[in-house]
């Protein structure tokens, strides 16, 4: 298990903020939570990639809603909530909308709770 989560380009990355942002996936059902990455650490994984590093991932039923395939970091963003036991438990229960801007500000919002 450990050699893939290795093999995936963004994977030690979202590891290393996995604390950060399962803890704002729990305050999202409060209010909408932002957190600022660094944009170093991106390029560092992917220093050839001249696009925006943005995506939008919407989640519910701990699977990607929308189309994410051009998005290796939102995949890698998902595999590593897959993996973890909270935020397994948390898309279980939740569905949550993930948005990383062109400036590497990560937005979550909880767009709705289990049973409604």
């Amino acid at each position: 298990m450990f050699m893939y989560i290795e093999q995936r380009k963004y994977a030690p990355l979202w590891s290393k903020y996995r604390p950060a942002i399962l803890k704002m996936m729990l305050a999202a059902a409060l209010e909408p939570q932002e957190y600022k990455l660094t944009e170093h650490e991106f390029k560092a994984m992917d220093g050839k990639k001249k696009s925006s590093f943005g995506f939008s991932l919407t989640v519910a039923n701990q699977r990607a809603v929308n189309n994410i395939k051009d998005s290796e970091a939102a995949q890698d963003l998902l595999n590593m909530l897959q993996l973890s036991r909270k935020g397994s438990e948390l898309m279980q229960l939740n569905s949550y909308e993930l948005v990383m801007d062109k400036h590497f500000i990560l937005r979550i919002e909880q767009v709705s709770a289990a049973g409604v």
